[in-house]
């Protein structure tokens, strides 16, 4: 979307000029950008209205359209290179920068879990860590998902274990 903004004549691209300019990745990219006024805490109003055009483009993603289709009313809006700037470095700042900090707070935790020095309590957090490591380096959302959900489960099982053992020596 950088790159695209960038790139941008002063009056813009419409709607469908985009999404034929970022081909395969059009379906993510349009539900991106209609994503991220949602990601704004406390506005109303807007995230209702963008939530439509996100369900009837995940609806197109789920029926297997090759293209996102939309209605020519919409897909002749234009969206000017500042518009267009503000959306890419919006999302940076919302979605960038700020999650892979609080992945990187994730993995700190799964890495502190590898110190707790009882058998085999490295390679479930050590997995963990790879995939989500994995998928930030090939940019695969689902693998950052999959480590991330490991790395939770393990470390909770290991916090419940310990509070478990405490309760039956104290208790």
């Amino acid at each position: 979307i950088e790159a695209l903004a960038a790139g941008a004549p002063e009056n813009g691209f419409s709607l469908r000029e985009i999404f034929d300019q970022l081909d395969e990745s059009a379906f993510g990219a349009g539900l991106f950008l209609l994503a991220l006024p949602c990601c704004i805490p406390f506005l109303y109003g807007v995230p209702q209205v963008v939530s439509l055009p996100m369900m009837a483009l995940a609806a197109q993603m789920a029926m297997g359209r090759e293209q996102p289709w939309m209605p020519d009313k919409l897909a002749n809006r234009h969206i000017d290179r500042k518009g267009l700037t503000q959306m890419a470095s919006g999302g940076r700042k919302w979605l960038g920068k700020r999650s892979e900090r609080v992945i990187g707070l994730f993995l700190c935790i799964f890495c502190a879990s590898i110190l707790v020095p009882l058998p085999m309590t490295n390679t479930v957090p050590g997995f963990a860590v790879a995939i989500a490591s994995f998928g930030l380096m090939q940019k695969d959302g689902l693998m950052v998902i999959g480590g991330l959900i490991i790395g939770t489960a393990w470390v909770s099982g290991l916090i419940g274990a310990v509070m478990l053992g405490a309760v039956s020596l104290f208790g």
